[in-house]
């Protein structure tokens, strides 16, 4: 976690050199300096060196979260002071010589812990020194670290002819192994076989991918070795790679594996070249197989393409890689073969076969054989590891009903090799993503996880650097992109514009997130300690905390925080049901992240105002009545994301708001605002006021759009306003001015409840941002001029409309609009004609029709599109699901195999 520890403390450090207000932190200004330049430095050297890394990782961490966690307790116990004194710490700068006075008196107060920051800061320093002898003996140059900036130069590398490095652990595997069984994955075999000897003449690739365990080199192993497709290649040749490879290695494995050879090579006195050589000749004109196994790197490939020639004959070359980007990578025309998990029948066929061989099961232990199967969550590995544990118990259903309530402990106690698979593919991670994939640990078993919250999370914690060119959130979707690339992580549901909206993680990943996290105290669940005293002890040098739904009798709970002491926690996030708010938070002074949307609050929770540090509050409300924030949320200057969920709500019942005071505008970090019914913000006490880091607002009633609302709100990216009035004036609201959102990518605009059954036309002098990306209208009367106009937005791809009418239940659309949507979806009970043609939607890929009862049937031309992906429509009426099977019938016809139908 040592990348992490320092990204976070460069951010404060960065932060605290930016004050003005704070006279301890001034007098400390050239301390925090250096402190920053030596951070700096060692984040590139774990980013540009993080072979060379290993043995200082643990020092560099508790360095930086023991640095983090001093200037953090002083500049929350100087706000207090100024706060007890009538201090005004968000405004005027007293004198110079006065301020020299308080920062004293603030170093003798807390004297205790001011002495421990020159201390960290010696450290390290220490850490730096002995990070440039390091890097002096790769012959690695730097600046001077007075001028340092982040070095460029890659770690340096064996040539290509040098000797083999020590480390490496590329291993020949032989033919003649046994062959694992291909239970379960019949049809991928038949698959990969397909491919291998198919009628295309060129050389082609066939890469197979997926987490680790799951199943890759048994499926490439049995094709290998399969009777048809040995007697089918002319030259066959297995190569396993490793991370740490050297090429001269790889090559003279495929000399030893080619039998054409005579000649024996000795690895030490032959040359890259010539053995290259021997290796092209010895393949030319003639029809081959060569299977990389386990590739992690593209540059693993570029070392060796060269050395395979094309000769038209129908040559493969197969691959496995846990990574989709290496999978891509040597050919991006070939389709990527992807491992998907067993289901439960599969499961049990292959524990089956692997307990019991060709012997019967006996019928008592089937049912909880079963079982076991199904809680290996199909994974292959695991399965097998518990067939052999199974295989040395007795077999009786006592001793098999043992196993199945430990079922997952009992794959990571003595399942070595899951461990060491899935333990490899966290130590191959770049440091960044460590403790993004470890925080994913932290969510339940099972846990359906919402995109959208982890990257603030994410964002709150300080794991992403800060970019020129990308905000904090894209950078997270990119980190996240990446973990599902590796296989590590599963997309259970993507939205309509290809982006992830929910994820997940295998039971097992968890588990390994879980320990990884624990032994690198870097997030305790208290489902692992609660009814034990040892949780008390366990939290002293814990920085995060998760709370878990847990099947004791005395499931854990936020009222645990009363009885804790942990000044340098810094997260809690409770997935367990709470009715409870613990009575104070003083304890957790450092806390950033507040995620309790389990618990159920009547009002807003006044203990969280004494928290200065945080970045993150999520929780529910659940009165029937308006709530209001108090003015001394203006406290909480470090909050980025706000979360107020509702007990119950949706956009038909509105009766209860909530309001914000003026104060909310002193927020200056403030990214995200979301809430279920938002009275209108007040309007800013002064003019310069503005929230100029507010990306999303959601979901504000009446909202009235000033025209300063692009001054007011220069960054918002996603804006959600409903309207709840007997009558809806819209020369009231101004939402002309919504073109002066130059940033705004979502907007969504909804009639709320009171004027349920009733419809409205849009504004006049209609218009949107030119920049929007996704619009979802609801509960509006549509003319044929506001479509026009929506269809004029040049970058939308996304189109909701729902409980809309059009005027004269028509839509005709004409050619040049919606250029770049690729995702509509229509709710209307009048529409009745849809006059269109194929070219007017160039790139749509999902059409979605709910409600339209008038619509007898979808324009033919649609099927036309040459990026449809796929229609749904409902059942009824009939004549309209009808026309969709027609134009999916008459595009098989025409070679189309690639268009699905739907039926809500």
């Amino acid at each position: 976690m040592a990348f992490a520890a320092l990204v976070s403390l460069a951010q404060t450090l960065s932060q605290l050199l930016k004050q003005h207000q704070f006279p301890f932190f001034l007098e400390e200004k050239p301390r925090l300096r250096s402190l920053l330049k030596h951070v700096k430095f060692l984040q590139a050297f774990l980013e540009d060196f993080p072979e060379k890394a290993h043995h200082l990782e643990g020092r560099i961490t508790y360095a930086a979260n023991e640095a983090e966690d001093i200037l953090e307790y002083l500049l929350f116990e100087e706000i207090l002071s100024l706060d007890s004194s009538g201090g005004t710490p968000s405004f005027d700068v007293s004198p110079y010589r006065s301020r020299r006075s308080e920062a004293h008196r603030f170093q003798r107060k807390f004297q205790k812990q001011y002495q421990k920051l020159p201390g960290v800061a010696d450290d390290v320093k220490s850490i730096v020194e002995e990070v440039m002898e390091i890097k002096s003996s790769l012959g690695v140059q730097d600046l001077k670290l007075s001028e340092f900036s982040p070095p460029t130069s890659a770690p340096m590398q064996l040539s290509d002819s040098s000797a083999p490095s020590s480390s490496s652990v590329l291993v020949p595997t032989k033919t003649d192994d046994k062959k694992d069984a291909m239970v379960g994955f019949e049809d991928d075999l038949m698959a990969i076989k397909t491919r291998l000897c198919g009628d295309s003449r060129k050389l082609e690739f066939v890469p197979i991918y997926g987490m680790g365990g799951i199943g890759k080199t048994t499926l490439a192993r049995n094709a290998y070795e399969d009777q048809l497709i040995i007697q089918h290649f002319d030259r066959r040749a297995w190569l396993t790679v490793s991370q740490d490879y050297s090429v001269q290695e790889m090559l003279f494995t495929l000399v030893d594996s080619i039998s054409a050879f005579n000649e024996m090579f000795d690895e030490e006195k032959h040359s890259y070249e010539r053995m290259a050589v021997h290796v092209y000749k010895s393949l030319k004109g003639r029809r081959y197989l060569v299977v990389l196994d386990d590739i992690w790197s593209t540059k693993a490939w570029d070392d060796v393409r060269r050395i395979f020639p094309d000769d038209n004959n129908g040559s493969r070359i197969m691959l496995t890689t846990r990574l989709e980007d290496v999978a891509a990578y040597a050919d991006s025309s070939c389709p990527l073969h992807k491992m998907h998990f067993m289901n439960a029948d599969q499961s049990w066929d292959l524990l089956r076969e692997k307990v019991f061989k060709q012997e019967s099961c006996p019928p008592e232990l089937e049912n909880i054989g079963k079982m076991i199967a199904r809680s290996c969550k199909g994974l292959p590995l695991a399965i097998i590891v518990i067939a052999g544990l199974l295989s040395t118990v007795s077999q009786t259903q006592a001793s098999w009903e043992d196993i199945a309530k430990k079922v997952n402990s009992a794959v990571t106690a003595n399942g070595e090799q899951i461990g060491k698979i899935l333990s490899l593919s966290y130590s191959h991670l770049p440091h960044h993503l460590r403790p993004c994939f470890l925080y994913i640990g932290a969510f339940p078993e099972d846990y359906k996880i919402h995109v959208t919250r982890l990257v603030k999370l994410w964002v709150a914690e300080g794991f992403m650097k800060p970019s020129v060119s990308k905000s904090f959130e894209e950078r997270a979707e990119e980190y996240l992109e990446d973990l599902v690339k590796r296989s590590l992580v599963l997309v259970t549901r993507r939205k309509c514009n290809g982006k992830i909206k929910y994820c997940s993680v295998h039971d097992l990943v968890r588990d390994l997130c879980k320990r990884k996290a624990r032994e690198e105290k870097f997030l305790l669940h208290a489902t692992d300690r609660v009814g034990d005293k040892i949780l008390l002890e366990s939290m002293k040098d814990q920085h995060r905390l998760s709370i878990c739904p847990s099947s004791l009798t005395v499931p854990p709970s936020l009222t645990l925080l009363s009885n804790i002491y942990s000044p340098i926690i810094r997260t809690v996030l409770c997935f367990q049901n709470c009715l409870r708010f613990p009575s104070s938070l003083k304890s957790f002074r450092l806390l950033r992240v507040l995620d309790v949307v389990k618990l159920i609050v009547m009002e807003f929770p006044a203990q969280v105002l004494e928290l200065f540090h945080l970045r993150y509050l999520a929780f529910t409300y659940g009165y029937q009545g308006d709530l209001y924030v108090p003015a001394s949320i203006s406290k909480l200057q470090n909050l980025q994301t706000l979360f107020i969920l509702p007990y119950w709500w949706n956009d038909r019942d509105s009766s209860y708001t909530i309001h914000f005071p003026a104060e909310i505008w002193r927020l200056a970090q403030l990214r995200h605002l979301v809430s279920f019914m938002l009275d209108p913000l007040p309007s800013p006490c002064a003019r310069s006021f503005a929230l100029k880091n507010l990306q999303t607002l959601t979901l504000v009633a009446n909202f009235k759009c000033a025209k300063r609302i692009g001054e007011i709100f220069p960054n918002l990216k996603k804006l959600g306003l409903i309207y709840n009035r007997d009558r809806v004036y819209w020369q009231v609201y101004h939402l002309h001015n919504l073109v002066h959102l130059h940033q705004l990518e979502k907007l969504k605009i909804c009639i709320g409840s009171s004027c349920w059954g009733r419809q409205f036309p849009l504004w006049e002098k209609l218009a949107f941002p030119t920049t929007l990306k996704k619009l979802t209208l609801s509960g509006f009367v549509l003319s044929q001029q506001d479509m026009a106009t929506i269809g004029s937005l040049p970058n939308l791809h996304v189109l909701q409309l729902r409980r809309c009418s059009f005027r004269g239940g028509k839509w005709e659309t004409t050619e040049g609009e919606f250029s770049r949507l690729k995702f509509l979806q229509i709710e209307s009970a009048n529409l009745k004609h849809w006059l269109t043609e194929s070219s007017h939607f160039p790139n749509l890929e999902r059409l979605v029709l709910h409600g339209c009862r008038e619509l007898g049937e979808i324009p033919d031309v649609i099927g036309e599109i040459p990026t449809l992906e796929l229609i749904e429509v409902p059942r009824w009426p009939k004549s309209l699901m009808d026309s969709a099977i027609r134009i999916k019938e008459e595009q098989q016809e025409s070679g189309n195999d690639l268009l699905q139908v739907w039926f809500g």
